[in-house]
């Protein structure tokens, strides 16, 4: 099991996805934590890398969890996202390995990964996103 977080953002009913660099699906903004860490902690360090914003811990607050096939990986092998909202200071942009950020809805289920697309069909059904 692969074990990842992510950082549920929007705008306009749509989600904000990040690209890696030689990558061609998107995934939700986070990642995994290091030994020790809590999920804010690692949440806050990884967000902080890849978007160059800095979460507002007091703000965060757990909304989901999905498991699916991981992505480019052999069979059997599954991710599970769990998922926070939260306020961020300042503007995301692509930093580190993060080649492109796009707001996506479910106009774009090819393009992201298995466990985005479980996620997805949850914030449509919260009416989170279209």
């Amino acid at each position: 099991m692969i074990d990842k977080l992510a950082w549920l953002t929007f705008k306009d009913q749509q989600l904000l996805c990040a690209r890696s660099h030689g990558k061609h699906i998107y995934y939700i903004p986070g990642g995994k934590r290091e030994a020790g860490e809590s999920d804010e902690a690692a949440l806050m360090r990884e967000i902080e890398e890849e978007l160059a914003v800095t979460l507002k811990p007091e703000t965060l607050a757990f909304a989901c969890e999905f498991s699916a096939q991981a992505d480019g990986k052999p069979e059997g092998v599954n991710v599970r996202l769990r998922c926070y909202t939260g306020e961020a200071d300042g503007t995301p942009v692509a930093s580190a390995e993060i080649a492109e950020l796009r707001w996506l809805d479910s106009r774009h289920l090819a393009e992201i990964s298995p466990v985005s697309r479980l996620l997805f069909a949850w914030l449509v059904e919260q009416k989170l996103i279209r």
